[in-house]
């Protein structure tokens, strides 16, 4: 059985290759190489699988899961500016799929032990793009 919980939050990133020339970070990256900057309202979908305890009837708390999403992914990234803000994006470039990635990294720590295992990690960039990790 599977259970999901949202969370939105806004940030900023620029998504350039210090390693590459102007031209070649605008032909892989358009827009998103602009020195300037753009910004996202990110929406993440966290989900867990397991089965449900006999006694609760749960896999696993959702408030327990919103709180965990909050403390490590919304409240240090909402309404920060990636690249300058929030490690590891000073050193990496903040693509969907490596902020996708990373927050995986976040997650997967408190999901070790106990009934729910974190099964897919999703990031929407737009309504029509998202990013979605399942671990190894």
């Amino acid at each position: 059985m599977i259970i999901s919980r949202r969370a939105e939050f806004s940030a900023s990133h620029i998504c350039r290759n210090p390693q590459l020339s102007d031209e070649e970070n605008a032909r892989l990256y358009g827009p998103a190489a602009n020195a300037n900057g753009h910004g996202h309202n990110y929406v993440l979908e966290v989900a867990l699988d397991g089965e449900p305890d006999p006694a609760t009837g749960m896999i696993y708390d959702l408030k327990e899961l919103k709180d965990i999403m909050m403390r490590e992914v919304v409240d240090p990234m909402d309404h920060r500016h990636l690249n300058f803000e929030v490690p590891p994006f000073d050193t990496v470039i903040p693509t969907t799929e490596n902020l996708t990635l990373e927050i995986w990294r976040r997650l997967a720590p408190h999901f070790t032990e106990g009934r729910a295992r974190l099964h897919t990690v999703r990031v929407y960039e737009t309504d029509e793009t998202f990013v979605e990790y399942a671990g190894k």
